[in-house]
């Protein structure tokens, strides 16, 4: 930094200053500009991953799930589900029972979370993002059909073809006694019909099955116990206010989570990484608005007697500071208005034609998603003020320290 003063002192004494100047804070404004429009696009990309994150999810997870709070599983009562149908707001009402089981086909095995879901569950919506391929039924009560994860599915090697090879399914359970060998008393099973495969995400994709309710609850003896209770939304109804009237009618002893709540790790995660790249961001703004102070001292000490004849005029010391801030803000507004502009174009252009591809051929999308929210733009804008702020006050104040006697 001594160095680059001095032969900026060096060059500031030849008859080029004034141009030295022009371009310096040229420079100042082009980086605030760059700057800006980084910020822009990073923070635009984060609000279209966090909204990817969010869509996919809500192909698999409900609008609102219903789980209780102490325990794995509660019993269940026609009378009590339909006094959920009633709550207002509430479209489909739809029964789970998950758990872990092991997974057969052709002889390839595989331990993945078998989901048994009442016949409406692909009323929901499901699979809407992503792929999806094969039926759409989960079969009938003689012949029950499965949903598999596309990983599930091509771990075991399932043909959806070949209807001649069963998916069994096999749930260990208590042998009635602890002297048994019969090994047929260590396990339930039961056989499944391939039907379909989706790929939403490799933490559904490897892990679930999706069966019939009525062979889950066999197969896992559950009886009239449920692990969850998944529920859609009325079309144009809140999904806020929805879960307010249901947590009021089920009490302390559940839990409903919507969308976002279910998967609350990982949202805040993408929260979290966008806060620290936009610090990060705002960091590099800060330093490349140095130039702003490098130009502004340069123009307080070239125009000191400029400065000297406007004291002696009857100018303010406080005239003065205000003269150099404003100054320093023309520099940083000009560059800040250009940065938010080409930010704004260089979204609008990602999200019509893919500039920026992810370079993965499996994934759901094949560009960086993007999502413009004002807000970063507002905080872009508040965080250049405050920078500016900051890198034009010194200069100001040297400014305004002009001896008049001195200078004249």
């Amino acid at each position: 930094m001594s160095l680059s003063y001095f032969i900026a002192s060096r060059y500031f004494r030849s008859k080029k200053k004034r141009n030295f100047i022009t371009i310096l804070s040229t420079i100042s404004m082009i980086g605030v500009a760059v700057g800006t429009m980084a910020l822009v696009i990073v923070m635009s990309v984060f609000n279209g991953l966090g909204d990817l994150i969010r869509g996919l999810f809500a192909s698999f997870d409900a609008e609102l799930k219903i789980e209780v709070v102490e325990g794995k599983s509660f019993e269940v009562t026609e009378d009590w589900l339909e006094s959920i149908r009633q709550v207002e707001g509430v479209a489909i009402l739809t029964e789970v029972i998950e758990d872990n089981a092991l997974f057969d086909y052709n002889g390839n095995q595989i331990v993945a979370r078998l989901k048994g879901v009442s016949e409406n569950f692909l009323d929901h919506g499901r699979f809407s993002k992503g792929y999806y391929w094969g039926d759409t039924t989960l079969g009938t009560d003689k012949n029950p059909g499965a949903i598999l994860g596309r990983g599930v599915g091509f771990f075991l090697s399932v043909n959806l073809k070949d209807v001649n090879v069963p998916l069994k399914v096999f749930y260990p359970k208590a042998p009635r006694s602890a002297a048994s060998i019969d090994p047929t008393q260590l396990y339930a099973s039961g056989v499944l019909d391939p039907r379909a495969f989706f790929s939403i995400d490799r933490q559904f994709d490897d892990e679930y099955v999706i069966a019939p309710l009525e062979f889950t609850k066999n197969l896992l003896n559950y009886g009239d116990k449920r692990t969850a209770l998944e529920i859609k939304v009325e079309e144009g109804a809140s999904i806020d206010r929805v879960q307010d009237r249901v947590k009021a009618l089920l009490g302390e002893k559940f839990s409903v989570k919507n969308a976002d709540e279910q998967h609350a790790g990982i949202l805040r995660t993408v929260k979290l990484e966008k806060l620290f790249v936009f610090l990060t961001l705002t960091f590099i703004l800060a330093i490349a608005s140095f130039n702003i102070f490098f130009s502004l001292s340069m123009l307080a000490i070239e125009k000191k007697k400029d400065i000297a004849v406007l004291k002696a005029m009857g100018a303010t010391d406080k005239l003065i500071r205000r003269i150099f801030l404003k100054q320093g803000a023309m520099i940083a507004l000009s560059g800040a208005s250009i940065g938010l502009i080409l930010g704004y174009l260089v979204c609008i252009a990602q999200q019509h034609f893919g500039l920026v591809s992810l370079g993965i051929s499996s994934a759901v999308i094949d560009a960086y998603p993007i999502k413009i929210a004002w807000t970063d733009f507002i905080w872009t804008s508040l965080s250049v003020i405050a920078i500016t702020l900051l890198a034009s006050y010194r200069p100001a104040w040297i400014a305004s320290q002009v001896d008049t006697v001195k200078e004249l």
